[in-house]
């Protein structure tokens, strides 16, 4: 009863940390990947006819497989049960606050199924304190805060591993249907959750891994048995796969119905993970140091330094350990340290580097915590002071806390998309021409019909004068420069070099260099910010080195440029 009532708290202190603020925005969709799913969400409906759903123009087919069909079908129907209560939330101005609600009960799932997990593998302590890691993780938390196929992806992922071990412990055709059901939801969430495949197969070999493979010596033990055992891992494996592709099928018929798009729109995706180069927005990750940039993000930002610490702590004490357990609880660890470090192994390699996708991870990097945490405590409990034991646990958990305190503060001031917009409308006058950036949000958000805007296509190749002709003057045309976030600026002046980069601006560079010393003939006349702060000591945590992707969408920093003289193009010519 106590460990329910200790899950429960849990529970809720991971609902106030995702909750709160979950209208930060007051608006739609500032998280691209957000934005995109509303927008191919709301033209759904339910085909008229069955040869209507088998065609490739039916109203269900969203022509959109950069992510699983699923999380749009998912919010579709949601929208509409919740338009019965009022139906603005079929809109586009408010169905995403539907899709965030949907993200943070997913993700009060995993905790639960952190906690299931390792009560499965471990103990109570471990299992409460790895759903505790969990649920102040700051990157789960942020992801709560939108709709994307990530934080769905997590639960699911969470559930298959379990569905895993399950099948493992008990091996039947049951456990093998439920498992490939599992697997099924995953791919149709997002199909990166292929990985999975390495647990899946694990689960059904282990056994014989441990006995046949490693006693070849003594043959007669096992040899009679072979047949048998082949012909229930064949019959189960054929279960699970089946049970996966009848759910893939039922859950995105379109990627079979309109494959050429479905198989068009993955290879793209999978170009992007090859070459940073392919498109604008990932080529922040040119020169990214595979693993490097990957485990500085999760240990800074991610989980933050304090719970990054533990993990890594917990992973060496597990290898430490495992060889005490017998074969049957190695092989119940073994299924989930196999997908993390397979799956790791794979987007620590990609060209791109978003922070999001690691977070199908974050569930077994708690559970490695509370291994460490756990023997921190066990420590402490070695203390003969009582009160040395309370404060030491007590300085644990404030400073795992800390993190998450300092992160959530940003939702307790305006967005900063917004104040900037409240200020263009209180102190630019109406009718004046902005100059603002492509591929990142335009400002002010909202109404802006009462401003002229000069696209600054600053990406465009290639980077030479005849470019800069054509954009010096919308600059003679405009009065002011919006910068609305880094998403442009750092990428850019990071690919000045053309002897380095296949694509480089070396022009575009020196403009940006040349508007942030003043030598342009614009001065910044307002900048709007927003860090993380570390509660009580008002402390900011500069986060201006962590992924674009970690502060683009919740809380860039945006400057407003107003012209002072005549646009010296010479200066960056």
């Amino acid at each position: 009863m106590r460990e329910k009532i200790i899950l429960a708290l849990i529970i809720i202190l991971g609902f106030t940390f995702r909750f709160y603020g979950i209208n930060f925005d007051d608006t739609c969709c500032q998280h691209p990947d957000e934005r995109a799913i509303v927008m191919y969400t709301l033209p759904l409906s339910l085909p008229q006819n069955f040869n209507q759903f088998l065609s490739t123009e039916s109203p269900m087919n969203p022509h959109f497989f950069a992510y699983g069909n699923m999380p749009l079908y998912l919010l579709k129907s949601t929208a509409l049960l919740a338009s019965k209560i009022d139906p603005i939330f079929l809109t586009y101005d408010k169905i995403d606050l539907v899709g965030r609600m949907i993200s943070i009960f997913s993700d009060l799932a995993t905790i639960g199924m952190i906690f299931i997990i390792g009560k499965t593998l471990f103990d109570k302590k471990i299992a409460i304190l790895a759903s505790f890691t969990y649920s102040i993780s700051v990157l789960p938390i942020q992801y709560s805060h939108f709709y994307t196929s990530d934080v769905l992806l997590t639960a699911i992922v969470s559930l298959t591993l379990f569905r895993a071990i399950k099948f493992y412990k008990k091996p039947n055709i049951k456990n093998a249907f439920l498992t490939g059901i599992s697997f099924g939801l995953a791919l149709v969430t997002k199909i990166s959750a292929t990985p999975l495949v390495v647990s899946l197969l694990f689960s059904l070999f282990a056994d014989f891994f441990f006995v046949f493979i490693r006693t070849p010596h003594k043959p007669k033990h096992w040899l009679p048995h072979l047949p048998l055992v082949v012909r229930k891992l064949l019959t189960e494996g054929i279960v699970m796969a089946f049970s996966a592709t009848l759910t893939f099928i039922l859950f995105q018929p379109y990627a079979i119905i309109d494959s050429s798009e479905f198989i068009k729109q993955n290879l793209a995706q999978l170009q992007m993970t090859h070459d940073a180069y392919v498109f604008p927005y990932t080529l922040q990750y040119v020169g990214k140091t595979p693993y490097v940039y990957e485990i500085k993000n999760l240990f800074l930002w991610g989980l933050g330094p304090i719970a990054a610490t533990f993990s890594l702590i917990g992973l060496f004490l597990i290898f430490k350990s495992i060889k005490k357990y017998e074969n049957s609880k190695k092989a119940e660890i073994i299924i989930l340290l196999i997908f993390c470090f397979f799956y790791f192994a794979i987007i620590g390699r990609s060209a791109v580097g978003f922070m999001r996708y690691l977070l199908p991870i974050y569930p077994i990097l708690a559970l490695f915590s509370a291994i460490s945490l756990a023997a921190a405590f066990d420590y402490f409990s070695s203390f003969r002071s009582k009160l040395l034991q309370t404060i030491s646990i007590a300085i644990v958990f404030l400073l795992l806390i800390i993190w998450p305190l300092s992160f959530i503060s940003i939702y307790s001031k305006t967005n900063t998309r917004i104040a900037a917009s409240t200020w263009i409308h209180k102190n630019i006058p109406v009718g004046s021409t902005l100059a603002t950036e492509h591929w990142d949000d335009r400002l002010p958000l909202a109404d802006s019909s009462e401003y002229n805007f000069e696209e600054m296509t600053l990406y465009d190749q290639p980077d030479n004068t005849m470019k800069w002709d054509n954009l010096s003057q919308k600059l003679q045309q405009s009065q002011y420069i919006i910068i609305a976030s880094n998403r442009l600026y750092i990428p850019i002046q990071k690919l000045s070099d053309c002897t380095k980069y296949r694509v480089c601006y070396p022009i575009s560079s020196k403009y940006y260099k040349s508007l942030f010393s003043g030598k342009l003939g614009f001065q910044k006349i307002a900048e709007f910010s927003s860090t993380p702060t570390i509660p009580f000591v008002g402390l900011k945590i500069n986060d201006i080195s962590a992924d674009e992707s970690f502060t683009v969408y919740d809380h860039p920093t945006i400057m407003i440029f107003k012209k002072t003289n005549v646009v010296n193009t010479k200066s960056f010519m």
